[in-house]
């Protein structure tokens, strides 16, 4: 049966009706509102979504987000006018036709039979392939309930390593918008900041955005930094942080985020955009405590964890309080790697004003960029 479930991702509006009216006989449709994308997407089998035009989500966004989180779904688009600039962005992004209603009311059924075909080799092909695929704007964020766990320091190097070891086109954003802090670990200085984005906001896209972008020397990572500023800060809301976000995917293949330990109203909507959270914490009692306390937070939010939170264990080693099999007993969540404690290595680089990164092939590395530069390469197979 999920052969013939076809899903309309959209409002129950005159062109649903029109669409239900025509193929409701030969297949199964499932309305899905646009904000339930996320929730309820994994609890169906179809292999075909029909995008129908909607006043509340843009369609580019809706339909890299059913790409993402389903690869071998086929999607097309339906509206009732022509618009070829959104036929460019939507065919960019993944979609496989655009659809006029009611002209190619025809059209529409005769396709849907060989697009559900493309979709059987679509599953197939996506059953041999990995789990990250450049090109899909995955969105990676850094967080911890927990102050001084080496957040930033991780997230920067992280980044600069996913960027050396990749061709892929990689960003950093770094939403410590009162105090920053990426600055000091990439040893960039500068006076723009992702701030100067707000005026262009409605109609970003990637050429404002590289615009505002540092990049950081060795690696050529590219850097939104922090204004670093408390008044600034506040006049930036969580529906710019989402824009921003969403134009990023259309133009980087991966983002990294990091979120201040404070959670409002800009780290729930970071949280609901991203693809993965990261959260970082060391093998001690109140480390764990916090942990609890911010699962009870993000269940009180209703962001989602399974399967998008793993942890980060930061400064490991043979005096911690706990030990990773201690942690296992105590949290429900994967590990996803284990970064051993280098003060001394961490911090000499640090009050250099070196990032720790500077080349691909690097014969001195520090442990801790050890760990994390084998940790990336197993994602990145």
């Amino acid at each position: 049966m999920s052969n013939r479930q076809i899903l309309v991702v959209g409002e129950q509006n005159g062109l649903f009706e029109m669409i239900n009216n025509n193929i409701s006989d030969a297949y199964h449709l499932i309305l899905m509102e646009p904000h339930h994308i996320r929730a309820e997407l994994k609890s169906h089998s179809s292999r075909l979504a029909l995008v129908i035009k909607n006043k509340k989500e843009s369609a580019v966004d809706l339909i890299q987000m059913l790409i993402r989180e389903r690869p071998e779904l086929c999607v097309i688009y339906i509206d009732e006018q022509p618009d070829f600039e959104l036929l460019r962005e939507i065919i960019r992004v993944g979609a496989l036709d655009y659809i006029v209603m009611p002209d190619e009311m025809e059209v529409l059924t005769n396709k849907i039979e060989s697009l559900l075909e493309k979709a059987d080799a679509n599953v197939e092909l996506a059953a041999g392939s990995g789990t990250y695929k450049r090109g899909g704007g995955r969105i990676f964020t850094f967080y911890s309930g927990k102050g001084g766990s080496g957040k930033t320091f991780l997230s920067t190097t992280f980044a600069q390593t996913m960027k050396l070891e990749s061709t892929a086109q990689v960003l950093y954003i770094d939403l410590n918008l009162q105090f920053g802090g990426s600055e000091t670990f990439l040893g960039i200085e500068s006076n723009r900041s992702l701030y100067d984005l707000k005026p262009v906001i409605n109609e970003l896209n990637e050429h404002h955005i590289k615009n505002v972008t540092e990049k950081e020397t060795h690696s050529k990572l590219e850097v939104l930094l922090s204004p670093r500023d408390a008044e600034l800060a506040e006049n930036i809301n969580s529906e710019f942080i989402t824009r921003l976000l969403r134009a990023c995917r259309r133009s980087y293949d991966f983002i990294i985020v990091d979120i201040p330990t404070e959670m409002d109203e800009i780290g729930y909507s970071v949280l609901n955009e991203t693809d993965q959270i990261y959260y970082v914490m060391t093998l001690d009692t109140p480390s764990i405590r916090v942990l609890k306390s911010v699962e009870e937070l993000f269940t009180r939010l209703g962001v989602s964890t399974e399967d998008r939170l793993q942890l980060i264990v930061n400064l490991a080693g043979r005096d911690n309080e706990l030990s990773k099999k201690d942690l296992e007993r105590f949290v429900k969540h994967p590990i996803a790697v284990e970064i051993r404690r280098d003060l001394k290595g961490v911090l000499s680089a640090i009050n250099q004003g070196n990032p720790i990164r500077k080349e691909t092939k690097e014969k001195k590395q520090i442990p801790a960029a050890k760990d994390i530069h084998k940790w990336v390469l197993t994602m990145l197979k």
